[in-house]
């Protein structure tokens, strides 16, 4: 996306953030746990990434990586780095239509592929299910622009679609991990989403980080999750003691 297609959208992009934004969207201690984390996986994370990469380019024409603005912290726009899952060219109106049926529907945020989808490349169902290919977003966690753990960093079209009470939920940086990821993830409507992502921003401590980053892994492979949050219009509790 060129320069004058980032002003044509009217949006406020990402730039470096001053020390007064960055203290207030990341903590010291949470900064310093990423770079830390980071740099000690760095042996598993860059051979694992360097394979996905090849298997990408050796079985689908065209990029490795896909690249997407994304809503940050405040509402600023970034662009978010995955690795490509799907042919070039494939239509993208079927998922917007999908995620306006999941905020009105109240049900569970099942991935549409979830069983089968012909616009993914060979492998790509794998990738995605496993969150592999959001591994290229350390990139935006070096930059600042995420966190480790965090709100999922929500696409332009669903924010605009928010209620302003949930807006809230971009009051912390988007997360590679997060309280809804290790909470029942596609298990959950996107009201229960939403909630839990802003009761993550309400609360953000670095034992709860801990928690999360933990839990991450056996969520991925299905082995437990979080209490749910309830579904009742109560004030969110914490799924996990504090």
């Amino acid at each position: 996306m060129s320069r004058n297609d980032r002003k044509s959208e009217g949006a406020p992009w990402s730039q470096p953030y001053s020390a007064k934004e960055l203290a207030a969207a990341l903590p010291t201690w949470k900064r310093l746990l990423d770079l830390f984390i980071v740099a000690l996986l760095f042996p598993f994370w860059l051979p694992i990434m360097t394979l996905i990469a090849l298997w990408v380019a050796v079985t689908s024409p065209g990029p490795i990586f896909y690249r997407q603005p994304r809503i940050g912290f405040k509402g600023r726009r970034f662009m978010l780095v995955k690795f490509r899952t799907m042919k070039v060219n494939a239509e993208t109106h079927v998922h917007e239509a999908y995620l306006e049926h999941l905020i009105i529907s109240d049900r569970p945020m099942i991935k549409l592929d979830a069983t089968g989808d012909s616009r993914l490349i060979v492998g790509g169902k794998f990738l995605r299910a496993t969150g592999l290919d959001e591994l290229p977003q350390i990139f935006n966690v070096l930059k600042g622009e995420m966190s480790l753990v965090g709100p999922r960093p929500c696409t332009v079209p669903e924010f605009e679609r928010y209620a302003p009470a949930q807006r809230a939920r971009v009051n912390a940086l988007p997360g590679l991990t997060g309280l809804w990821q290790v909470n029942g993830k596609n298990r959950t409507t996107f009201r229960e989403m939403i909630e839990m992502d802003i009761f993550y921003s309400r609360n953000i401590s670095l034992s709860l980080d801990l928690k999360i980053i933990v839990r991450t892994l056996p969520a991925i492979l299905g082995q437990f999750s979080m209490q749910p949050l309830p579904r009742s219009g109560a004030q969110p509790t914490p799924p996990v003691k504090t």
